[in-house]
């Protein structure tokens, strides 16, 4: 009895995942009338509609990239189809409902398990992908920040005024990591496997893929928001990364909150804020709880087709 229960856990699990995301959604659009954000999205131009489709999906494209610079770095081969989902849905699970060590971890490592990957190579490419992530953070942020200083919002209670210490900071730690990865040549030994530090090659990579894609999720707020005569999208993506950076480090699931207080104080007086607010509610909407609640659907069918199998 309590085996033929164990054998459906993993169905529970996408059940549960999927409860929590339904609770994540209702505690995030609970003080707000759903017919005041179809109203919002109904009056932007179908340009604007296609434009924020399109970036979502090829967003959502890019994101898998992480996983496949990490199957090359574990030197793994798995079709890409499978590559393609289990990220998809890692990154889905995990942006939005947050606690991603657990959430996409155990994605990872029931799908890729499942397919022949061993439990030390799925470790190898966990702590691959988190790392490569912090490392395309810091310097895509390090960058930005450099570029346009932002002037930083008092809320966040920072010794300091504008982003320019904050892109040096990230920049100095982005070039000892560099340093550490040209000069380390001898592995680290996990039980039988010698673990290598990613190669610079792999870290530029990864820094390319990060680049890409913030700037498409920028993009689909960009587009979005009533900004196009107000501020450059260039303009407009220093205050995204400033707004990312801001609900990472909060460790609050998926930064709520966190992200929009920093986008609403960071853009012009003069724009509505009522419309800024609309367009960050449909943003939640469109990249992270649409994207969610595909990817649980998908999990619950491959675990409902892996139990009858």
């Amino acid at each position: 009895m309590v085996r033929r229960y164990i054998k459906y856990l993993p169905v529970f699990l996408a059940i549960a995942l999927l409860t929590l995301s339904i609770v994540t959604i209702s505690h995030e659009f609970k003080d707000h009338n759903p017919a005041e954000i179809l109203r919002y999205l109904s009056n932007l131009n179908t340009t604007h509609k296609i434009g924020v489709i399109a970036l979502t999906s090829l967003g959502y494209f890019i994101m898998t990239g992480y996983d496949f610079l990490g199957f090359h770095y574990i030197d793994q081969y798995l079709k890409r189809s499978k590559i393609i989902m289990t990220a998809f849905i890692s990154y889905a699970v995990g942006n939005t409902i947050g606690f991603t060590a657990f959430s996409g971890t155990a994605i990872r490592y029931r799908f890729y398990g499942s397919w022949g990957v061993s439990k030390v190579k799925i470790a190898q490419l966990i702590i691959f992908t988190h790392l490569t992530f912090w490392v395309g953070l810091l310097g895509v942020g390090g960058v930005v920040f450099l570029i346009d200083p932002l002037s930083l919002p008092k809320i966040l209670n920072l010794p300091f005024q504008s982003a320019h210490p904050i892109g040096f900071v990230f920049l100095v730690l982005v070039s000892i990591y560099f340093i550490i990865s040209f000069f380390r040549k001898q592995p680290f030994k996990m039980g039988s496997e010698l673990i290598y530090f990613p190669s610079p090659k792999i870290s530029l990579a990864s820094i390319c893929i990060a680049a890409m894609d913030w700037g498409v999720a920028s993009g689909v707020l960009y587009l979005l928001l009533p900004l196009s005569e107000k501020i450059s999208f260039p303009g407009f993506f220093g205050i995204y990364i400033l707004g990312l950076t801001a609900g990472l480090i909060s460790s609050v699931p998926g930064g709520l909150g966190v992200f929009e207080t920093v986008i609403l104080l960071s853009l012009p007086n003069t724009i509505s804020q009522a419309d800024i607010l609309g367009g960050l509610i449909a943003y939640r909407g469109i990249y992270y709880f649409l994207p969610l609640v595909v990817a649980i659907f998908l999990l619950i069918i491959k675990e409902v087709q892996q139990q009858r199998s």
